[in-house]
């Protein structure tokens, strides 16, 4: 008897293609999820394992202070009194810093010019150093009292005539003939002049806080802010 041969059906030509096509475009979905797995944990240790920069160092004993010079969390505003984010940050922000964290002693505010927005912002500069070296108690009434009083940004109005006449409205305690020549003669230049070289290398907007020297935008959100001053308060100790 003869045995039967079964015949096995072999692939046609088309058949063979597709395979190979699959295997090819498996091959290169592999190498895409592995290049991509791969970009994504480099991203992630570089980002884990980046050298964190050092804290921003001041020198706290040249500049207006509000609160304790032992106060264990320092917060530096880098400001321009024309500029409406730094009145909101004066008007909305600040005291409540001043009740939950100055007035306890756990914080002092300093503050540090960055006269950015037009001319008569490098005036209300020299405004507030005058007023600071005359009277250091003084200067955070001007503070407050140029902030509450502030023009449009895009104006001239910060001139000596007006910063003297804001002074004595707020009846600072300050000689008004001096505050009006120091204006005009730019008597504290140089001060401010430095503190706007510092503010160019480190911030790129105004109000920006550094507290203990570790740099803060988020200004407005005070939520943050206040985890920002634990954390520092915590190494602190």
């Amino acid at each position: 008897m003869e045995a039967k041969i079964e015949k096995t059906s072999i692939p046609g030509r088309k058949r063979l293609r597709a395979i190979e096509r699959q295997k090819q475009q498996d091959r290169k979905r592999w190498l895409f999820f592995s290049v991509c797995f791969a970009a994504v944990a480099a991203i992630v240790l570089a980002v884990v394992f980046a050298p964190k920069p050092e804290p921003v160092e001041f020198d706290y004993r040249e500049l207006p202070m509000l609160g304790s010079a032992d106060a264990p969390v320092k917060i530096v505003e880098f400001g321009d009194f024309k500029c409406p984010a730094c009145r909101y940050f004066s008007e909305q922000i600040k005291p409540q810093l001043v009740q939950d964290y100055i007035d306890k002693g756990t914080v002092a505010l300093y503050f540090m010019n960055n006269t950015i927005i037009g001319p008569d912002s490098f005036a209300a500069a020299m405004a507030g150093q005058s007023i600071y070296h005359q009277n250091k108690n003084e200067f955070w009434k001007f503070y407050d009292a140029i902030y509450k009083n502030q023009g449009d940004e895009r104006l001239i109005w910060a001139t000596p005539e007006y910063l003297v006449e804001l002074a004595k409205n707020a009846q600072l305690q300050v000689d008004y003939e001096k505050l009006k020549q120091d204006i005009e003669n730019e008597a504290y230049a140089d001060v401010v002049i430095a503190q706007n070289a510092k503010a160019e290398k480190l911030i790129t907007a105004t109000p920006t806080l550094f507290i203990n020297g570790v740099k803060f935008v988020e200004f407005a959100d005070y939520d943050k802010l206040k985890s920002q001053i634990a954390k520092a308060e915590k190494k602190a100790q």
